[in-house]
C-alpha cells in the first residue's frame, strides 16, 4: 500500500561506491518526526530520521536546495512486511514543495 505524507527534510546525503566487489547507490533522506511515533515511554518534541532511496543520482535533484533547507516536501512511502516489527515505510519518491531560497 502506498500512501503520500507532507514531511520536513533537514538533511539529504548521497552515499555511492563499492564494497568487496559489491556497488551501492542511495540518498538518504532526513526527515522530521514525532519522538513518540513508536516510543515505549513518555517524550516530546520532534527529531529526524533516515530514509534511503536506492539511487545516488536523487541527491541531484535536491543539490541546489541546501541552502534553503530544512524545507518541505511530498513524500510517497509504501508500507512494506519487516521481520521485528511487522511493518516498516519505505520511500518510494520525494519532491520539494518549496522553491530554493535566494540569496540575500
Amino acid at each position: 500500500m502506498q500512501f503520500k505524507s507532507e514531511v520536513i527534510v533537514h538533511g539529504v546525503k548521497e552515499s555511492q561506491g563499492s564494497i568487496e566487489g559489491r556497488d551501492f547507490s542511495s540518498t538518504t533522506f532526513h526527515c522530521e518526526v514525532d519522538l513518540a511515533e513508536n516510543s515505549a515511554g513518555r517524550s516530546i518534541g520532534r527529531a529526524t530520521r533516515p530514509f534511503k532511496i536506492n539511487d545516488a543520482k536523487e541527491f541531484d535533484k535536491w543539490a541546489h536546495l541546501g541552502a534553503s533547507l530544512p524545507i518541505k516536501a511530498v513524500a510517497t512511502f509504501e508500507m512494506a512486511a519487516a521481520a521485528q516489527d511487522g511493518t516498516r515505510m519505505v520511500l518510494v519518491d520525494i519532491r520539494p514543495l518549496e522553491q530554493a531560497k535566494k540569496a540575500a
